[in-house]
Parts: structure tokens; sequence; C-alpha cells
């Protein structure tokens, strides 16, 4: 039996996507309305916006930041974070901040950020942090970065903390990422 060689113009492909007598043609659904937000009319009452900061959305509509509500985080671990942030100023840290994410985050209860000038003064600064709360009975969960001591990160479970290089921490910016979160005060008594 003598098999004959098929040439290219012999081989039929029949596309998914053509009609053909044989395929029925599908429904196709009528497409979805679209739907119109309207914003409220502007009374006379309201103040004049201005325009000019087109990246924010008006006044109303905007959270506010830093309101003083009644924070959920416990009264240990604000002191902690205020001992934390003690024992860093002792320390000379450099742009620290202590931000109250309780309820925003499971996590912890706050946040403090600090900078060091240098690699050698980010792992004195942890250091000096973990020695103080140690006098004080207190020992990080886990501690991670201090071989390169370009950003530390100290767990001591309700507070975190980040001790950043300059550059490094405004690399991250993760003050620009809580930018919603309370701040703490600090008094430097």
């Amino acid at each position: 039996m003598a098999t004959r060689k098929r040439d290219v113009n012999d081989i039929k492909i029949r596309a998914s996507h053509k009609k053909t007598a044989a395929s029925p043609t599908k429904l196709r659904r009528p497409p979805k309305p679209v739907r119109k937000l309207r914003l409220p009319a502007s009374s006379a009452a309201d103040p004049p916006r201005d325009d000019t900061r087109r990246d924010q959305p008006p006044a109303p509509l905007r959270k506010a930041r830093n309101v003083e509500a009644e924070s959920m985080a416990s009264d240990s671990a604000r002191r902690l974070a205020i001992d934390i942030a003690a024992a860093a100023l002792d320390k000379k840290a450099v742009g620290l901040e202590i931000l109250d994410v309780a309820g925003s985050v499971d996590y912890a209860d706050f946040l403090v950020l600090m900078s060091g000038r240098s690699d050698r003064q980010v792992a004195a600064l942890a250091e000096g942090i973990e020695e103080a709360l140690r006098l004080h009975g207190r020992r990080p969960l886990n501690v991670e970065g201090q071989k390169n001591a370009h950003w530390v990160l100290m767990d001591f479970g309700d507070v975190v903390v980040h001790v950043f290089q300059e550059e490094v921490r405004s690399m991250y910016d993760i003050e620009g990422l809580w930018e919603d979160a309370r701040r703490v005060p600090m008094r430097m008594d």
C-alpha cells in the first residue's frame, strides 16, 4: 500500500473564531451599563474649593491626619515604646518617631523609627536599646540585621523597632506608608 505524501495545501485547519455553517452562533450578552458617579451639589455654605492640589480628594472626603482619637494600645506598650525612644536618644538617634498603629495591624501596637549616621551608630543604637531594656527586665523576641547594620529590626512583641541608616530609611519610607498613623509626642526633659 503506497502512502501518498500530503501537500501543505491539503491540510485544512479550521479556526475556532471563524463562524462556519456547522457551528451555531453564540449569543452575546449586551454590555453592562456604565454607572456614573454624581458628586453632591455644592451649596452656598460650602467654602470654595482650592483646585491647585489635584492629587487629593476634596477636603470633606479626605481622612483627617493624626486625629486625637482614643488609642487601642495598652499603657504597658506605650511605656515600652517611650522607654525604647529614651534609650535611643541616649545613643544620639536621629529622626526618632513613635507611630501608634494599634487597630491598624495585629502584629504590634507601636512602631519606633530612628536613624543612625553610620553602620556603627546603627549597631550601637540597637545594642544600647537592648541593654537599657534588659535593665528593666525586657528582652527582644527577635533581632534581625545586626550583622550589616543597614536596617536593624527589633521585635519586642507589642513594639517593633526599626533602626535605619539615613539613606536606607529614605529609600523605604516607612513614615510614608504610615502617614495616617497617630504620632506619639515625646517630651525632651
